[in-house]
């Protein structure tokens, strides 16, 4: 069973981290979610890890405005404020001992913007797993649209982000009425009952503003140089070859700019490769912990 705990960023925003797994495992894991979700969605991940052969620990918490954590000022709602709160959870649930740190989607661009702003984060790091993320040219490509539609819908959704009724709701919607659309969004064609029920919930969960607060930094995030942080730390690129937010282009820029990583592209699978393919991977993240283990001895 998860033990939840509240850590405090550098600004004093309560973040919530779940951990599983022994306090005494010799590798900490820890997990960063996408752009509204939350910690639910490495749940089965969290457990295969956990409950592996190698003994892991393993941290996951929801970013500012996310999930259990508290609500905050869209104006902090930043990638580069992301990577501040990851250092604070680093430095207060695994202060030392060797690392493997995995992101999806905007947790990974949470990684590479880490890599920027807390190098010393990285000398501790002892494997990467970047999952169904991008290094950059987000701008102008939103929500699995062509560029074409994106630029008619766009001025429509700056009035909805404007509207009070937008401003003023706790939740983005009720599962129901969501789930189509984000099925078609964000799963591959044929996802398993658990992936499906808990992406519905999680998304439908979000708030509004927390949807809207971050849609300027990911248009403005490029980081294909911060990926040279990486370049001698075993690295996993983790796609699905559905996936309609960051698709496989997008990894295979990632793999131009850190070609000593691995790519592995999961056939039908969509953006949602944590709930959609857990036992792949947790096997990519297992890896990377076995690995630095060896390393550790």
């Amino acid at each position: 069973m998860s033990v939840r705990r509240s850590v405090p960023a550098a600004d004093g925003v309560a973040l919530n981290v779940e951990i599983d797994g022994p306090d005494d495992a010799p590798v900490t894991v820890v997990l960063a979610h996408g752009w509204t979700l939350d910690v639910r969605i490495w749940a089965p991940v969290a457990r295969s890890l956990a409950g592996g052969p190698t003994p892991v620990r393993v941290v996951r918490y929801d970013h500012r405005g996310h999930g259990r954590s508290a609500a905050v000022d869209p104006a902090t709602m930043t990638i580069e404020q992301l990577a501040d709160d990851l250092a604070a959870v680093i430095a207060t649930t695994a202060p030392d001992g060797p690392l493997v740190l995995g992101g999806h989607s905007m947790g990974g661009m949470t990684l590479m913007a880490l890599a920027e702003r807390h190098p010393g984060a990285i000398e501790r790091t002892a494997g990467v797993a970047l999952v169904s993320t991008a290094s950059g040219g987000l701008a102008g490509h939103m929500l699995g649209m062509p560029p074409r539609v994106a630029a008619v819908w766009r001025p429509v959704e700056q009035r909805v982000y404007a509207s009070r009724r937008w401003s003023t709701r706790s939740a983005l919607g009720h599962p129901r009425l969501l789930a189509p659309g984000l099925r078609w969004l964000l799963l591959g064609p044929d996802p398993g009952p658990v992936a499906r029920r808990i992406t519905t919930e999680v998304v439908s969960a979000c708030r509004p503003l927390t949807v809207s607060g971050f849609r300027p930094t990911l248009e403005a995030h490029e980081r294909d140089a911060a990926l040279a942080a990486f370049a001698s730390v075993p690295t996993a690129m983790l796609v699905g070859s559905r996936d309609r937010l960051t698709p496989v282009s997008a990894t295979r820029r990632i793999a131009a700019a850190l070609p000593s990583a691995g790519l592995t592209i999961f056939p039908d699978a969509g953006h949602m490769l944590p709930l959609e393919r857990v036992a792949g991977v947790a096997g990519r993240i297992s890896a990377l912990v076995a690995g630095a283990v060896t390393a550790d001895r």
